[in-house]
């Protein structure tokens, strides 16, 4: 049986239905869960914690609960806060699972443990020394290190993933206001950008998770995981365009007065994502579990502007 927490979130939702399109019923917890009462479930549990009575049968659990990151957090402490949920709530969860016989944890954890961008033709990979820059990617670099020491001391196999920004049916935050200035054909300041970023659709990240909870050589493993298809910032509004039925509108601001213009407005890590490079190396995914993702980064946009409106 399959235990999955953040049930009730943007990728937890989704991987939940997948689930059960295969027959499986999954045992779920989330902070909203009564939002899916519809789910045909067994086991619902409400709190995130504690999951000490939960594991009866249980063979996998997929971590996806989390505090995640924003933008402007209002916390006195940040990082005080992301440790409480991210780090303490995940290791003694995974703790509680290990002692109560569960074969493997996989944990859904981000690429900003490796840092916030890339040079040139010099993707991240597994390999790579971590670079966590800001309170949530530290969190989640050192949940990461207390599961490889629960791995190691128990009989409980740990899968890590990081994706990048996860986009498709739902998404909210920067990704969402995109989506909604191109179709609304707002002229955007991005023609002059030159990068190239990974995104992973939501469907691609739930059909990697799947493959990782069962998978024999992602035991004890840490992956990437993207589309496998990189883009600029003006390409990818292009694509987002031609999802949506649209005509891309790109203005050729240079990149300096476009810096200078967002730091006026207080929008400076915004546009630094829009502009900056962060590509992921997916070869180990590719090789070590012969994964493919299943679905292009088009027809993931399509799928994104799929019953949106302006």
């Amino acid at each position: 049986m399959i235990f999955v927490t953040g049930a009730s979130g943007f990728v937890g939702s989704s991987l939940v239905l997948v689930l059960l399109s295969k027959g499986i019923r999954p045992l779920v917890a989330g902070s909203h869960i009564y939002k899916f009462r519809e789910w045909p479930l067994g086991v619902i549990t409400r709190d995130v914690r504690p999951y000490g009575t939960e594991f009866g049968g249980v063979s996998t659990v997929i971590h996806l609960a989390a505090r995640v990151h924003v933008m402007h957090d209002t916390a006195a402490d940040p990082l005080a806060a992301f440790r409480e949920v991210n780090v303490d709530t995940t290791l003694q969860l995974a703790s509680q699972a290990a002692a109560a016989g569960v074969r493997r944890f996989v944990f859904v954890s981000s690429v900003k443990v490796n840092g916030e961008t890339t040079g040139e033709d010099h993707p991240f990979t597994e390999r790579d020394a971590a670079a966590p820059q800001d309170a949530y990617a530290l969190s989640k670099w050192e949940a990461e290190q207390g599961l490889r020491q629960i791995a190691d001391s128990t009989d409980m196999e740990v899968v890590i993933i990081r994706p990048p920004l996860v986009y498709g049916p739902g998404v909210k935050a920067n990704f969402a206001a995109l989506m909604r200035a191109v179709q609304r054909g707002v002229p955007l300041p991005l023609g002059a950008v030159r990068n190239l970023r990974s995104l992973v659709g939501l469907d691609n990240l739930v059909d990697f998770i799947i493959t990782c909870a069962h998978h024999p050589a992602a035991a004890n493993q840490t992956f990437l995981v993207s589309d496998g298809a990189d883009i600029s910032t003006p390409d990818l509004v292009r694509a987002m365009a031609s999802a949506a039925g649209r005509q891309a509108r790109l203005l050729p601001v240079p990149v300096g007065v476009l810096a200078s213009l967002a730091s006026l407005l207080d929008k400076r890590a915004a546009v630094d994502r829009l502009c900056s490079s962060l590509q992921l190396d997916i070869s180990k995914a590719r090789e070590l579990l012969h994964w493919a993702p299943p679905v292009t980064l088009d027809e993931g946009l399509r799928r994104a502007f799929a019953g949106t409106t302006p």
